[in-house]
């Protein structure tokens, strides 16, 4: 988060700039970087909730309820935006975020945690009962719900981004609860079907498909193409050691969403190959630590909501990434904690903050016929420690 406020502090006045040139508008040089610090305390306050005042089996107990109250804000979004209202704010004509005066919020970043904590609820409990497999009692709640979801996203919000990173969390927890092999896949090429169906009856989204394909063919830049051939750019410019902080030349407009979904290419040209393998590094180091903390976790919900909380992080730095890089197409995808937006970094930290909860109370495993007596009180808490095999 501080390496984000530093960027956008750099960046942010140019960016106002070529929106205030661009569009008439009259943004002031600190209007982004303000708008990032108050993200960033908001997404601190989170995060300090999550972790140490609401309790995870609260929010488990009201698993139902919050993603009825998700889909319902995502649906409602959808009426206003037919409708016409005010309340529905459109940027380049998908209308994906409620407006209230100077404060935006996205219902699509609440869902992602909703779901994560409905999934996690929802197949710890039919695992337990025996269910999972089952269509009547696993399968038929579970594909109103998603499909539900995945709907009023992609079809209702034109939010491909999103919906990559909701199917990441769905095939991520249904991975670890232990659902057949076979139906598994079943429902992998299901949900790829409709994907490339989706993908192949939108006009935008195929243009993007023709760009990519274009730029790893090497072939002229064009409208289309502009996006990743500078993005890629900005990344070889900033060579070893980038070329600094303020000295940014994409920023200033040839890079279209430079604090947002490209900040990474504007990183890679301010640092550098080092900058961008620290960057790497960090986010490495936060998703193995989940990781390790899913493994001393008993199997269920704790464990499968961790590891739908890892799932979400981990495709959106990867999409976004690779969207930069040229490896895929540019999807929208936030890098998390790093681009600008305050509703993407609240709802993140708060899913973090409650893997940190989780994370107190994990189990371990002591060596068989070990005297640990003289061990007590060594080396953390009672709560968690690393786990010791036989």
């Amino acid at each position: 988060m501080a390496l984000g406020l530093i960027v956008i502090y750099a960046i942010g006045p140019m960016r106002a700039n070529v929106l205030n040139s661009t569009y008439g508008t009259d943004y002031d040089a600190n209007y982004f970087f303000l708008g990032q610090l108050r993200s960033v305390a908001l997404a601190l306050i989170a995060f300090f909730l999550a972790f140490k005042v609401v309790p995870y089996k609260y929010l488990q107990k009201s698993a139902k309820f919050l993603i009825i109250i998700a889909l319902l804000m995502s649906g409602i979004l959808w009426i206003l935006a037919l409708s016409g209202s005010s309340l529905a704010k459109c940027e380049l004509g998908e209308c994906r975020w409620y407006n209230f005066g100077p404060v935006s919020f996205q219902p699509a970043e609440f869902l992602k945690l909703a779901l994560v904590i409905y999934l996690a609820d929802f197949l710890a409990r039919k695992r337990e009962a025996g269910d999972i497999g089952k269509l009547k009692e696993f399968w038929l709640p579970l594909a109103i719900v998603c499909g539900a979801s995945l709907f009023l996203v992609v079809i209702a919000q034109g939010d491909l981004g999103s919906s990559v990173t909701l199917m990441a969390i769905i095939f991520g927890t249904l991975l670890v609860a232990g659902v057949p092999a076979k139906q598994y896949l079943i429902m992998l090429a299901l949900i790829l079907a409709v994907s490339v169906g989706a993908i192949a009856t939108s006009s935008h989204r195929m243009e993007r498909i023709h760009a990519w394909l274009d730029t790893i063919s090497g072939a002229e830049v064009t409208d289309s193409t502009y996006h990743i051939e500078n993005a890629m750019l900005a990344i070889g410019t900033g060579g070893f050691f980038g070329v600094g902080i303020g000295n940014s030349v994409q920023a200033t407009g040839y890079l279209p969403e430079s604090i947002n979904d490209s900040v990474f290419a504007i990183m890679g040209e301010t640092f550098g190959f080092v900058g961008l393998f620290l960057i790497l590094a960090v986010f490495g180091a936060v998703l193995f630590r989940m990781l390790k903390v899913a493994e001393h976790t008993a199997p269920g919900d704790e464990r499968i909501f961790i590891i739908g909380v890892f799932s979400w992080m981990l495709v959106q730095v990867a999409v976004n990434i690779m969207a930069m890089t040229g490896l895929v197409p540019v999807t929208g995808v936030t890098l998390p904690l790093l681009s600008y937006g305050g509703t993407s970094m609240v709802f993140i930290s708060f899913a973090i903050g409650l893997v940190l909860q989780l994370s107190c109370y994990t189990s371990r495993e002591v060596i068989k016929n070990e005297d640990i007596s003289s061990r007590r009180g060594v080396g953390g808490t009672h709560h968690s420690s690393r786990r010791r095999r036989a």
